[in-house]
């Protein structure tokens, strides 16, 4: 324990390429630019679906058959491949087949889910299509479908240590070396820092999805869970 309050209190690992601050902006940027694309790609198609009501058994496979694929096969495969190579795209590309299947999924069944009632209503008030979707399919789904952006941001953060692996950055590098060098000390403080991240990253979107829920839904939540 001595020797890791010693590497952390430690001021040349906090400047460099291999510092810590450097290594945490990599695995943010690394994870960030995964979940952007992934949200770009799955949010929209979700909802679609979810708003047609078609593809229901597309949506929920893709969801299945994402939590059974493994994400250091999908980057082993990735980083074999010569036009993507090893490096951070590699760990980019994997990441995004890893976090499109919460996003899609609860996209789709936050949109499935609205109240039949308040969706009957609004029909009664002469909404339908676009209009349905954005008054009121969206803004009663935002509490699942930010359950699974925030699910899948963690996972994601977590997870973007293997990029270390295939020769890209972040904090998994720490972890690569410590393995490499059997340096112990090395290899908890990475995984020390990983866990870190994780976790801020967590209260960060608990935060933020809360706020993201309208004030309607969020009392009948609260409602709820007092009945209970």
């Amino acid at each position: 324990m001595g020797a890791l309050v010693d590497w952390f209190t430690d001021p040349a690992n906090w400047t460099g390429p291999n510092g810590i601050p450097t290594r945490f902006l990599e695995q943010i940027q690394i994870s960030l630019i995964a979940m952007v694309v992934a949200l770009v790609i799955a949010i929209p198609i979700g909802v679609i679906l979810g708003h047609k009501n078609k593809g229901g058994f597309l949506a929920l496979s893709v969801g299945n058959i994402g939590r059974a694929v493994p994400t250091f096969g999908v980057l082993m495969i990735f980083a074999a491949w010569a036009p993507v190579g090893v490096g951070n795209l590699a760990a980019i590309l994997a990441l995004i087949v890893f976090a499109i299947p919460p996003l899609l999924t609860n996209a789709y069944i936050g949109i499935r889910q609205v109240d039949e009632e308040v969706s009957g209503a609004a029909r009664g008030m002469g909404f339908a299509g676009m209009l349905m979707l954005r008054k009121v399919e969206l803004p009663n789904a935002v509490p699942l479908i930010s359950a699974g952006v925030r699910t899948a941001t963690v996972q994601v953060v977590a997870t973007a240590s293997l990029a270390a692996i295939v020769g890209g950055g972040g904090l998994g590098a720490y972890v690569v070396e410590g393995f490499a060098t059997q340096d112990n000390v090395l290899l908890v403080a990475g995984a020390i820092l990983t866990a870190v991240l994780a976790v801020g990253t967590e209260l960060l979107l608990a935060f933020a999805q809360r706020l993201a829920t309208p004030k309607g839904l969020r009392l009948r939540e609260q409602a709820f869970e007092a009945a209970s």
